[in-house]
Parts: structure tokens; C-alpha cells; sequence
């Protein structure tokens, strides 16, 4: 059996570790999603002034969709705008060279491939390793911002309910929620100091992380300061409707997890059958392996495969 598929693994994971490990160095642990550490209240109690703090986020917020233009970045501009990522474009694509040039290092020293191949392995791992790095950050930070926006949103009604102003309650929830929404509603609260509407600054929240209920929060502040009305019992059944979705997305999350998982496994099974029989007996298809169809065949039965993927995928992509 040879080594090399796992040495491309180790490697791999290898470099995952390290662009984590980059991150953390160069912006602290507070940009940690599971830090307790509210990382703009951090960034003021280091002596950072509220405009300059408050420039920094939201360029850090807006600096990924404005380099789309970049090839081959889009791909990674969403996803690294609904992360927050903290890193400029510049930045990340020479941490993907960076990475390149370390996982080519580590091709050399652990395998015998070809230099061509080498180059194009280790090119792959690079750009690779970061998206799948970008794509974790960004499906992580935006389920916590779904957990934690109806509890967010109950503690405004509470805050309301005793008289505070809607901008004040905004303040408290950037101060007594943990990150990631508390960075976000205290851009929000800086923006409403410094005159920005309230309704619109919430909305542009909502467009820029794609989230429906961050739309409903927008939505029923600006309504209600157009037209007026209880902002806390609109809140408050806001709230109820939040947690009842959340409820039900997840009821739908685990009926359609079976589909799901079959299709990922009946996708993958012949794959890893063929590895298998090759490993247990490498010349099983020698025989085969020179007729006409053999090359047709593979392709065929690779398309069959994605084809199952992605149609199972559709039929138990449910919108609540």
C-alpha cells in the first residue's frame, strides 16, 4: 500500500492548521469565534478610538465583495464577507501562495511525484486549504449569529420594556452578547451615534450576511419608525417567530439528514470500494485496463456519481 494519499492528507491538514494558526497570530484570539472575548470591546479597551475601531470593522466587513473583480477571488468573496474575515484580499492570496509554496516543500520531502504534478498538487492544497478554511468560518459564524440573534432580540424587548431608547438597547446587546453578533450590532450602534438610520444599517446587515431574519428584524424597525407602534411587543413577536423557524429548521435539518447522508455514501462507496480492491490486489483490473471503453467508462460512471450528489442534494434542500 502506498503512502502517499496519506501524506497528502497529513498534508493537508497541516496546512489548515497553519492558516488557522496564521490568523490567530496576526489579529489575536478575540477573532476566535469561540472566544468570550467581545473583540471590539477589546479593540477600545486597548486604547483604540470609537471611530478608528469602528473603521476598521466595517472595512474588514466590506473589503471582500469589493474585490471581486480580482480572478479567481470571487469565488472566495462571499464566503469570506459572510466570515468576516479579517484578512485583506491582498493578504489572503499571499497566504494561498504561501501555503502553496509550503505544501510543495512538503510534497518533496514525503513523496516522489513528478515536479509537474508536485506543482499542481501543491497549487491545488493551497487554494483548497484556504477555501475549505474560509468556507468553515463563514458557515460557523453565521449559525451562531442565528442562534444567538433571539435571544439578542429579547433582550432589546427587555430593554425597552424598562425605557431605554431602541439605539441604547442596540448598545447593550453589543456589550452583553458574545461575538460574532455583538461586533455587528456594535458597528450598527456606532454607525446610529454617528447618524446613520437604525432601519437602514440593519439592513445592510442583513444583505450583506444573506440571513431572513436579520431581513424581519430590519423590516419591523423601519416600519415601525415610519409609522410607529409598540416597537417591544413587535420585537417580542419577532422574537416568537425567530425561535419557532430555528425550531423548524432544525426538525427539517434532522429528517432530510438520512437522504443526505445516503447520497453522500452511495456517491463515495464505489470510490472506495475501487481503492480497496486496488490495495488488496493492484493488477484486479489489468486486464481491463486496456480496452477501449475502460477510459469512457470511468468518466460515465464519474458523472453518474456527481449527478447523484447533486440531485440528492436538491431533493432535500428544503427552504424554511
Amino acid at each position: 500500500m502506498s503512502a502517499e494519499p496519506i501524506i497528502y492528507g497529513l498534508i493537508f491538514i497541516g496546512v489548515l492548521v497553519l492558516v488557522e494558526g496564521l490568523y490567530l497570530v496576526a489579529f489575536g484570539k478575540s477573532i476566535s469565534l469561540n472566544s468570550r472575548v467581545n473583540r471590539r470591546l477589546e479593540m477600545l479597551n486597548k486604547g483604540g478610538k470609537r471611530e478608528e475601531v469602528l473603521d476598521q470593522l466595517r472595512k474588514e466587513m466590506r473589503q471582500h465583495m469589493n474585490a471581486k473583480s480580482i480572478p479567481l477571488y470571487s469565488l472566495l468573496a462571499d464566503k469570506a464577507q459572510k466570515g468576516a474575515i479579517a484578512f485583506t484580499p491582498q493578504q489572503l492570496m499571499m497566504v494561498m501562495g504561501g501555503l502553496a509554496f509550503v505544501a510543495f516543500i512538503g510534497l518533496s520531502i514525503g513523496t516522489e511525484t513528478e515536479v509537474p504534478l508536485r506543482l499542481l498538487l501543491s497549487v491545488g492544497i493551497g487554494i483548497g486549504a484556504v477555501y475549505f478554511w474560509i468556507s468553515s468560518k463563514a458557515s460557523k459564524r453565521l449559525a451562531m449569529i442565528e442562534e444567538q440573534l433571539p435571544d439578542a432580540v429579547e433582550l432589546m424587548v427587555r430593554s425597552l420594556k424598562v425605557g431605554h431608547p431602541f439605539s441604547s438597547a442596540i448598545q447593550i446587546v453589543s456589550k452583553e452578547v458574545q461575538d460574532p453578533l455583538a461586533s455587528e450590532f456594535g458597528v450598527i450602534a456606532d454607525e446610529a451615534a454617528y447618524g446613520r438610520d437604525m432601519g437602514e444599517a440593519l439592513k445592510d446587515m442583513a444583505e450583506r450576511l444573506d440571513m431572513q431574519d436579520m431581513r424581519f428584524l430590519a423590516v419591523a424597525v423601519t416600519i415601525q419608525s415610519q409609522s410607529g407602534g409598540n416597537l417591544a411587543e413587535i420585537l417580542a413577536g419577532l422574537a416568537s417567530v425567530i425561535r419557532a423557524r430555528f425550531r423548524l429548521f432544525r426538525r427539517v435539518k434532522a429528517i432530510t439528514a438520512e437522504a443526505k447522508w445516503s447520497g453522500k455514501f452511495l456517491s463515495a462507496f464505489p470510490i472506495v470500494a475501487l481503492i480497496v480492491i486496488n490495495i488488496a490486489d493492484p493488477h484486479y483490473y489489468d486486464e481491463v485496463r486496456e480496452h477501449a471503453y475502460f477510459i469512457p467508462a470511468c468518466i460515465a460512471v464519474g458523472l453518474f456519481l456527481a449527478v447523484n450528489l447533486v440531485v440528492m442534494r436538491v431533493l432535500t434542500n428544503i427552504k424554511v
